[in-house]
């Protein structure tokens, strides 16, 4: 086995990884290794082929492949170590990290810090459950999504999608685009997962009927999907069996959640947040582990690839600072507490020295959709400032900023509170 030693060792190479990779490296810490299990960086931006990505980051509207080009060309640029099909095995507490590859061999890699960036996997169907027959045709989106836009094969000609998450309601469109015919996109919920942007986009500017408070309870057909089930569900989300209807269908495709791939996380005895799905950070991302750090999908699932770089650029600039021994724990640690109809607030804490820090963006998501709300923020219980938004989804991530002036003036609390409370009718 192979021992190498290193500064900063980032597992993973799509934007969050990339992104970190190069913050890490203009903070002053040149000894980074990157390691992705792939052929090739980007992760899953070089099979998003529409646009609609960096409008945030860089103010102009890119495709995957773009978007993901330019920090590829960043870490080319900086002469950063690459290792692709690479496949890391184990990460401990004490930061060693154990990989393989052809060329290489076994490798036992010892790191200063290490960044945690392997994103998400699509959730299946054998995840959800549904009855009925095991024949081809059902598969993710995602997987459809490759096959079409990188592989050139259309999955199939009738499509039913299951799910109303981002990567379905592009699907849907691109499979109308290449000429199949989408029956319908269907969603459990009374809502839908994804960007309100890509419901109008995908799916009413193409006519594909959406079909909420549905969803399929079976899968017909023996070699080749032949039909499925759709059926109306209630208030529970339980079945109406006189509301099924047969859809004719050779392609049943799934978009019913993200899971953050955390199993490297847990192998280094990184604490997981049940609501997430991803580690528990402070506002550095850096986990209960000293110097492990984690940025991106793999923390919790982002709807906009300009928030994982903004986040990973974060990660990779306190990385870096843990690195050249500039990071100072507060004696005062604030816990970040998810209130009324907030499912989750990331970071789960602010503990790092005062004197380091800065505007500190606190990521959410509402559990469930709202109109015309309050975003209040409270310090040990007592109001600090409160902003108003038109309407908030479980689909949309909300960023609500704390300036550095508010951070100066609470040293001594121990609890910081957002609450989303819609406005009472005047």
């Amino acid at each position: 086995m192979i021992k190498i030693k290193k500064d900063v060792v980032v597992i993973g190479g799509g934007p969050a990884g990339l992104a970190a990779a190069a913050k890490v490296y203009d903070n002053g810490i040149k000894d980074v290794m990157l390691l992705e299990r792939d052929f090739e960086l980007g992760g899953i931006l070089p099979q998003c082929i529409h646009n609609g990505f960096g409008l945030h980051h860089f103010g102009e509207e890119l495709t995957g492949p773009e978007y993901s080009q330019r920090f590829e060309n960043k870490v080319e640029e900086r002469d950063i170590e690459v290792k692709l099909d690479t496949m890391v095995l184990d990460v401990t507490a004490d930061k060693k990290v154990f990989a393989m590859n052809k060329d290489q061999g076994a490798m036992e890699i010892q790191a200063k810090a290490v960044i945690l960036a392997m994103g998400c996997r699509e959730r299946t169907a054998g995840a959800i459950g549904i009855p009925g027959t095991r024949p081809a045709g059902v598969l993710t989106a995602g997987t459809a999504q490759r096959f079409t836009n990188i592989e050139g094969y259309v999955p199939g000609k009738k499509v039913v999608i299951l799910g109303s998450g981002d990567i379905g309601l592009i699907m849907a469109r691109r499979m109308r685009l290449e000429g199949a015919d989408v029956k319908a996109v269907c969603e459990i919920l009374p809502y839908t997962g994804g960007l309100t942007r890509n419901v109008v986009q995908c799916l009413e500017d193409y006519d594909i009927p959406l079909m909420l408070n549905h969803t399929v309870t079976k899968i017909i057909g023996n070699d080749r999907l032949e039909a499925v089930e759709i059926t109306e569900v209630d208030e529970n989300m339980k079945p109406i069996p006189e509301t099924s209807e047969i859809v004719e269908a050779d392609t049943l495709l799934l978009s019913v959640g993200l899971i953050p791939e955390n199993e490297l996380s847990k192998k280094a005895d990184v604490v997981l947040d049940d609501r997430t799905g991803g580690p528990i950070v402070n506002e550095g991302r850096e986990t209960n582990i000293d110097g492990i750090f984690a940025c991106g999908n793999v923390l919790h699932v982002h709807d906009l690839v300009d928030w994982v770089t903004e986040e990973s650029e974060i990660a990779g600039e306190w990385t870096a600072k843990y690195v050249k021994g500039d990071y100072k724990r507060s004696e005062q640690k604030m816990n970040v507490k998810a209130g009324e109809n907030v499912a989750y607030v990331i970071p789960q804490s602010i503990e790092l020295d005062a004197e380091d820090r800065k505007r500190i963006p606190l990521y959410m998501r509402v559990d469930k959709p709202l109109q015309a709300v309050d975003i209040i923020l409270y310090a040990d219980g007592e109001k600090l400032y409160s902003f108003s938004e038109p309407f908030a989804k479980p689909g949309e991530m909300i960023s609500v900023p704390l300036a550095q002036k508010t951070l100066d003036d609470l040293d001594e609390v121990s609890e910081i509170r957002v609450d989303i409370i819609e406005k009472e009718e005047e």
